[in-house]
C-alpha cells in the first residue's frame, strides 16, 4: 500500500463503496475509481474466511 501510496482510509473506501468482482464464493476484487489519481482503477483483492482477509492492493487495475 505505501509503495501505491494508498492509505487505510482509502482501502476501506475501495473495500465499503467500491465495486465487485467474484472469482468464487471467497475470492473476489473491490475495485474503485478516484478522480484524482491518474493509476486507476485501485483494486483490493479479497479472500473471505471467519474475517475478510486482504491479499494485496493494485493499481492500475484492469477489468478484462
Amino acid at each position: 500500500m505505501e509503495e501505491r501510496n494508498i492509505d487505510d482510509t482509502m482501502l476501506v473506501n475501495i473495500i465499503d463503496q467500491g465495486e465487485t468482482r467474484y472469482r468464487d464464493p471467497t475470492h473476489l476484487w473491490a475495485y474503485r475509481y478516484f478522480p484524482e489519481r491518474d493509476d486507476n482503477l485501485l483494486c483490493a483483492v479479497l479472500v473471505l474466511e471467519d474475517c475478510v482477509v486482504v491479499k494485496t492492493v493494485m493499481h492500475h487495475f484492469t477489468l478484462d
